[in-house]
C-alpha cells in the first residue's frame, strides 16, 4: 500500500516516522507536486493541486476533526473522507468546556477582578439547578462534553440533528426543538459540524432566544458565529459574556473587540489539539478497516458534510 501525507503547517517527520513504524509493509512518503500515485492520504489542508494530482485516492483520513475546509475542495468520485473521531481531542474538549462553565458559574473572573483591584468580596453563591448547559452537537466530543458536565451536576440539555439518548442528558433534536432547546439553556455550548445548515447558527435571533443573562461558549468553528451580533447582545446586557476559542477569522486580527472586551475570554483555537499517537494508532485502525473491506469508522457523508 502506498501512503502520501500532505498536512499544511505540520511538522510531518514525526508522523512519518508512527506510520512507518507500524505499518512497515507499507510505502510511506510526503507529497511533492508530481508524486506517483497514492493508495491512501493523511490530510490536513491539503492544496487542491494535490487532489487533482491524485485521482485515484481510496481514501483520505484527515488529523482534525473538522472536515469542513476540506470538503470545500474537489474530492475525487472513488475517495472516502475519514474523520479522526477523537485521537485525544475529546477529553481536552471536556476539560476547557467544564473549566469556561465552572469560571462563570462560579464568578471567578469576577473574583480575579478583585484581586487585581486589591478588594475582598463576596458573592452569594448561585444555584447550580438554574444553570442548565446546552451542548449544541452531540458527536464524539458533544457526548464527552455532556457526560463531563453532568459529572458536575449542571443539568444538562443536548441538541443533534437526529435523536441521541445520553443518559443524564435531557435530549432535543431537529429544528422544530432548537427553539425549546435554547430557551431551557443557561449556558450555550456549540460543538456542532460547519454545514451550510448551521453557518451562521449563532446569530440574534438565536442567541436572543436564551434566556437573559446566559453564557455563550464556542469550540467548533468561527463561522458558527455571527461576531457582532454576539457582541450587541453582550453590550446590551441580554448574554453575560463568552468564551470563544474559535473565530470567523485566524489568528484574530489586531484591534478585533474581542481583544479587549472585559466580558469575553479568547484563546487561540486550543481548546482541543490532535495528538500525534493516539490519531496515527486510529488510522491505522482504519486502514486495516479499508483493506479489508470492512465498514470504515469515521467515514464522512459529504451529502451532510460531517
Amino acid at each position: 500500500m502506498n501512503i502520501t501525507l500532505c498536512c499544511t503547517d505540520t511538522k510531518t517527520e514525526p508522523w512519518l516516522e508512527g506510520l512507518r513504524a507500524a505499518l512497515p509493509r507499507a510505502s510511506v512518503t510526503v507529497w511533492q507536486p508530481g508524486a506517483p500515485q497514492a493508495d491512501v492520504a493523511v490530510v490536513w489542508a491539503p492544496p487542491q493541486q494535490f487532489l487533482d494530482e491524485q485521482p485515484a485516492l481510496q481514501a483520505m483520513f484527515n488529523i482534525g476533526a473538522g472536515v469542513d475546509a476540506l470538503l470545500r475542495l474537489r474530492i475525487p468520485d472513488g475517495c472516502r473522507v475519514v474523520r479522526i473521531d477523537d485521537g485525544g481531542m475529546a477529553v481536552q474538549m471536556a476539560e476547557y468546556v467544564c473549566h469556561a462553565v465552572v469560571r462563570h458559574f462560579r464568578e471567578l473572573d469576577a473574583y480575579e477582578a478583585d484581586m487585581r483591584d486589591g478588594r475582598w468580596g463576596f458573592r452569594k453563591p448561585r444555584t447550580r439547578s438554574d444553570f442548565t448547559v446546552g451542548v449544541m452537537g452531540l458527536g464524539v466530543l458533544g457526548e464527552r462534553v455532556a457526560r463531563a458536565l453532568a459529572h458536575f451536576d449542571f443539568p444538562v440539555n443536548g441538541w443533534s440533528r437526529t435523536p441521541k439518548a445520553l443518559e443524564g442528558v435531557r435530549g432535543f433534536h431537529g429544528p422544530d426543538a432548537f427553539n425549546d432547546f435554547l430557551a431551557a439553556s443557561r449556558v450555550l455550548v456549540n460543538l456542532l459540524p460547519l454545514t451550510p445548515e448551521t453557518e451562521g447558527i449563532m446569530n440574534r435571533g438565536t442567541l436572543s432566544r436564551l434566556p437573559r443573562g446566559s453564557y455563550v461558549i464556542n469550540v467548533a468553528r468561527g463561522a458558527h458565529l455571527v461576531e457582532e451580533d454576539l457582541l450587541a447582545l453582550v453590550d446590551s446586557g441580554h448574554l453575560a459574556g463568552a468564551t470563544l476559542d474559535v473565530f470567523r477569522t485566524e489568528p484574530l486580527p489586531p484591534g478585533h473587540p474581542f481583544w479587549s472586551h472585559p466580558k469575553i475570554v479568547a484563546t487561540p483555537h486550543t481548546s482541543a489539539r490532535t495528538l500525534r499517537e493516539e490519531s496515527i494508532a486510529q488510522i491505522v485502525r482504519k486502514i486495516g478497516q479499508l483493506d479489508r473491506g470492512e465498514p470504515v469508522a469515521g467515514t464522512v457523508d459529504r451529502a451532510r458534510g460531517y
